[in-house]
């Protein structure tokens, strides 16, 4: 049954709704997303959990501007044959990047350190999409999705909403689906048994708007009996075949940094541990040149390509259909990129998160010039959908991220970024990471 908005919503309780005739699972999910402004997020219970968890005072959380942003007051609704073509979508891209010929081309752009493949799959990937009436668009692959602990956590701390019967996507049994995770990527370097110390590496930690995230990483790595430490790269040293922190060996790191390729020098200890396999390393170079090089979605939405090198009808299809079309910026099409670019969205091959990225409409022709000038993709603009949320009582309509995080192809969890402009960020009044509720049909 679906429900529309009659009156203003009142806090902590929802709207004042009415019924309404039956509609798809998939009709249901967009007209909740338009209508429903229920504030389903228990604040109190995540503080609570937080708390506990970090070993802080509630009141130190709540205070916290980075906790407030993190976290959107409404849930997105998403119907489970969305969800089923979005999984749909991951396992083609997965299927594809097992081909010898895929693997032989998107090498040929990676960098060094991307060549060498000792078996780790990569730890947390990150599928996002964009939600239409045509089905579900992906539009992004990541290989150190940021997240994920911040919306298992999110999920747990929902109270029911005007959906019914609605529930939170895969966050009940996240913590397992995890460590058997970062297990087996032990195991696919090392062959057996696990690690005993892991290092959550980044530039700043502290310093990340993210750093809360690591130490909930931190906490459930030690909770199921595994040291862990987290360090910039500064602190970690390579020496006799090992990396170490200190006097104390790194068994395993989870890699969270941008430099995708370990090449800055400051990254030396990590690219030398990587190349001479002294830690196990996930995600790393390997899985950033096989899956998330801007340049492969070129290859992976080219299902004539696809096909010729093996790939099922079935999967070519099915990326054929869910990739938007995407190609490497040339300079020779610099007219008619510039006559069509309110079609196109401009993605360096480099960049990582939303720097950089342009929608076309807004581009100036000095801008443009840049782009021509450095290394970009143009990809098929393809609008988010929007959920509505209140903001200081008022209604406002933000646009919708969904991301899929898995592992080997597997589902670890879905949820969803809520924001205002061109890219997702985490400081839109009203907005923010939300659970995805599935609407059965």
């Amino acid at each position: 049954m679906a429900y529309l908005l009659t009156g203003k919503a009142i806090a902590n309780r929802g709207p004042l709704l009415e019924r309404t005739s039956d509609y798809s699972a998939k009709s249901e999910a967009a007209r909740l997303n338009q209508q429903c402004v229920c504030v389903t997020l228990d604040r109190t219970a995540i503080v609570r959990n937080l708390a506990h968890q970090l070993g802080e005072k509630a009141d130190e959380i709540l205070s916290s501007d980075a906790w407030q942003q993190f976290f959107s007051n409404v849930a997105v609704f998403v119907s489970g044959d969305d969800l089923g073509q979005m999984q749909a979508i991951v396992g083609a891209v997965e299927a594809a990047a097992s081909l010898p010929e895929y693997q032989q081309q998107v090498r040929s752009w990676a960098p060094a350190s991307g060549q060498l493949n000792p078996g780790p799959a990569g730890a947390f990937m990150g599928y996002d999409f964009h939600l239409g009436e045509d089905g579900p668009r992906l539009i992004e692959i990541n290989t150190n999705a940021g997240g994920a602990f911040l919306n298992a956590e999110l999920a747990r701390a929902q109270v029911q909403c005007c959906g019914g019967s609605t529930r939170a996507a895969r966050a009940e049994d996240f913590d397992a689906a995890v460590i058997g995770q970062f297990e087996s990527e032990w195991r696919a370097q090392r062959g057996s048994g696990r690690p005993e110390r892991v290092a959550i590496v980044d530039d700043d930690p502290t310093g990340q708007h993210l750093y809360p995230e690591f130490r909930l990483a931190q906490q459930m790595f030690r909770k199921h009996g595994l040291d862990a430490l987290i360090l910039a790269p500064s602190e970690l040293k390579y020496d006799a075949g090992a990396l170490y922190s200190g006097d104390r060996r790194i068994d395993l790191v989870y890699n969270r940094l941008v430099d995708f390729g370990l090449d800055a020098p400051e990254h030396a200890a990590l690219r030398a541990a990587w190349l001479g396999g002294g830690a196990v390393i996930t995600p790393n170079p390997f899985a950033h040149a096989l899956f998330a090089d801007k340049r492969n979605l070129a290859v992976l939405s080219d299902h004539a390509i696809l096909e010729g090198w093996g790939l099922s009808k079935d999967h070519a299809q099915r990326l054929h259909s869910g990739i938007p079309t995407t190609i490497r910026v040339n300079a020779d099409d610099a007219e008619n990129l510039w006559q069509q670019r309110r079609d196109w969205f401009f993605k360096p091959v480099s960049g990582h998160g939303s720097k950089g990225v342009y929608r076309g409409s807004k581009l100036t022709r000095s801008t443009f010039a840049r782009i021509l000038e450095s290394d970009y993709i143009a990809q098929a603009y393809v609008p988010p959908s929007e959920r509505r949320v209140l903001v200081d009582d008022e209604p406002e309509m933000l646009k919708v991220d969904v991301r899929l995080y898995t592992y080997r192809g597997s589902l670890l969890l879905a949820a969803a970024r809520l924001y205002r402009g061109q890219a997702t960020n985490l400081r839109t009044p009203g907005g923010g990471f939300a659970p995805v509720l599935l609407k059965q049909g």
